[in-house]
């Protein structure tokens, strides 16, 4: 219920008249990019990303969707939230968007992830990319049954268009060259939604336990803890050496805290490769680490709607990594995942010219081909 109030919050905040005072209205066919995600916190995100949000168009009354229109850099997106968690979910919102917005030409599925430990930790990003014989998207509950109950992993999902893999390889270059925008963006959130800081915007006081339990830590103010006590333990060594006298007449000065602006961020790190998914939520090492093997040992994260997408909409997935799939799985990591997740898709936006994705075929008429093809193969087995 408290996680509900402040979702709704949060949405009222964004919408307010201050944040887009002159919100501009466009047709249909202006929207070339589609945003889905699955969670109203992730659908939070990817609004606050928006550098300007649009008047809505009125939607047809066979789509059910709720769509949120806005642009990124000369980018015009339309964003979907799932109204449930699923691969069926997420396949029927991406239908019905790309029918009530023909021009859009591919998709970014954008939110939060379980992880693969050792590979990635808490408040990284992973993006779907080729690796090894896979496409970047696998379904792991997509196979059949063998004799013996040995389960047997079937079909493919189709790999992300190449305007995207092109980005992706030029963003991977920017980042080694100049490092990630992440943190800017993160910055600017604060800046314009402060109602949403810290909650959205930082992960400093978040506890990864993997770390923790592995005695690696990344905490500052742990780190500033543990100095001050074995500071503590030199001073009073030395006094009782006589080495160090106490002056009654001495202040002590409360060292000051640098400005809000002045905080220094964690770097967050990107991996690219291969991401699991299925219908079941994953929260145990066993089926987890079953996945990962499955799969030649390439997955990085798991998550439920990916593979609903893939064939039928041409599409990068993009994840926050919130938990670990595992018993220690909770909502912690959630709204800070979801929101840097959110910023690597806008910076990867950056890396697509307009002019590029008008030469990719409509995601609309992909759709309509394999409808075709489907229809064929169904009227060939009558």
């Amino acid at each position: 219920m408290a996680e509900a109030q402040e979702q709704s919050l949060s949405a009222q905040s964004i919408t307010s008249p201050e944040t887009f005072p002159c919100r501009k209205r466009l047709s249909y066919n202006a929207y070339t990019i589609g945003w889905v995600c699955a969670l109203p916190k992730e659908q939070i995100a990817a609004r606050v990303m928006l550098d300007e949000e649009h008047e809505p168009l009125p939607t047809p009354q066979n789509d059910h969707n709720a769509y949120t229109l806005g642009s990124i850099r000369s980018h015009n997106i339309v964003i979907a939230c799932l109204p449930n968690i699923g691969t069926n979910s997420a396949a029927t919102v991406a239908t019905s968007m790309i029918n009530t917005f023909p021009s859009i030409r591919f998709g970014l599925m954008v939110g939060v992830g379980g992880g693969i430990p050792n590979k990635v930790n808490l408040g990284d990003v992973v993006v779907s990319q080729p690796v090894a014989d896979y496409h970047g998207v696998v379904q792991y509950d997509m196979g059949k049954l063998e004799r013996g109950r040995q389960f047997i992993h079937t079909g493919s999902l189709n790999r992300p268009p190449n305007t995207l893999l092109n980005a992706l390889n030029q963003l991977k270059a920017n980042h080694e060259m100049y490092g990630s925008k992440i943190n800017e963006y993160l910055n600017d959130v604060e800046r314009r939604y402060p109602r949403l800081a810290p909650d959205y915007t930082r992960c400093e006081y978040l506890e990864d336990l993997l770390l923790t339990s592995g005695k690696v830590d990344q905490s500052p103010a742990k780190t500033h803890l543990l100095f001050s006590f074995w500071r503590a333990i030199i001073a009073t060594v030395a006094y009782l050496l006589g080495l160090w006298t106490i002056n009654p007449d001495e202040e002590y000065k409360q060292p000051s805290e640098p400005p809000e602006g002045a905080r220094i961020r964690r770097e967050v790190r990107i991996h690219h490769g291969l991401i699991a998914s299925g219908n079941k939520v994953i929260k145990d090492v066993h089926s987890r680490d079953s996945i990962d093997k499955a799969f030649g040992g390439h997955v990085l994260c798991l998550e439920m709607e990916a593979a609903g997408l893939m064939n039928d909409f041409p599409c990068v997935v993009i994840r926050g990594i919130c938990d670990y799939a595992d018993s220690t799985k909770n909502k912690t990591w959630q709204n800070y995942a979801a929101t840097v997740a959110a910023a690597y898709a806008k910076e990867l936006l950056g890396c697509i010219q307009p002019s590029v994705i008008d030469t990719e075929v409509s995601a609309r008429a992909i759709l309509e081909k394999v409808e075709r093809q489907t229809q064929e193969a169904q009227d060939t087995l009558r």
